[in-house]
């Protein structure tokens, strides 16, 4: 099974706060062969400190801790924290799985346990706590950043209206595909329009001024009696 990690110089951070030594060296040795970087500590207090001196990306933690047990380990950093955090503990009936979940664990594995269902759930709140990656769309030199609503064509930035953004964003999402005029309005204008059925070509005519000034080549290219395509000639 593949970790989440694939990047030797940004290896993902797990901190293991585990009292069973036994336990701790196998669940330290497996998740390093899977490429994380693990750091082990055996008591609850020694835990929070080490999750605050160098936050991780999650954390596997055992319920019944010396110190600090994994109930109030899981409020204390709730308080300043939302990293994810697998409870791992011999009780395993409905009440105590609650009860872990509530305190703000975002997962609850029952001892024993397969580590290759455990490694499943460790990716799958990597996954979850990770931001999704900032998508920016390009056709040509013509790029538009739905996050930041920037439109560049090569390194100029281009002013658009609200409308011709969306109308933008429409096209580039479905690049070198023929779009009829129906579909645009349908997606850009909403179901309810009731303006002029030319109101696509007027904003097509917007968006050629802007994005294909001073002689650059044109993006937006028409279909004569179907619609639109935005692509590189």
């Amino acid at each position: 099974m593949t970790s989440v990690t694939t990047d030797p110089s940004n290896k993902l951070r797990i901190l293991v706060v585990e009292d069973e030594a036994a336990i701790a060296e196998f669940l330290a040795t497996e998740l390093r062969f899977e490429g994380f970087e693990v750091r082990v500590e055996r008591d609850g207090m020694r835990g929070m400190i080490a999750a605050r001196q160098n936050p991780p990306d999650l954390i596997l933690l055992d319920r019944m801790l010396p110190g600090v047990d994994g109930l109030e380990f899981c409020r204390r950093i709730r308080s300043s924290s939302d990293v994810p955090i697998i409870m791992l503990t011999a009780k395993g009936d409905l009440l105590d799985r609650v009860e872990g979940l509530n305190t703000g664990a975002n997962d609850y594995v029952a001892k024993p346990f397969h580590f290759e269902e455990l490694l499943a759930r460790v990716n799958a709140q990597l996954r979850a706590s990770r931001p999704a990656p900032k998508a920016v769309y390009r056709v040509g030199d013509l790029s538009l950043d739905p996050a930041t609503r920037e439109v560049r064509r090569g390194d100029s930035l281009i002013e658009l209206t609200p409308r011709e953004f969306g109308l933008l964003a429409y096209m580039i999402r479905h690049p070198r595909q023929v779009l009829t005029r129906d579909q645009i309005l349908e997606a850009v204008w909403g179901f309810d329009f009731g303006g002029e059925g030319g109101v696509v070509e007027v904003y097509v005519r917007y968006l050629r001024a802007k994005l294909e000034r001073d002689g650059l080549p044109r993006l937006f290219h028409t279909v004569r009696g179907v619609g639109y395509i935005l692509k590189e000639r």
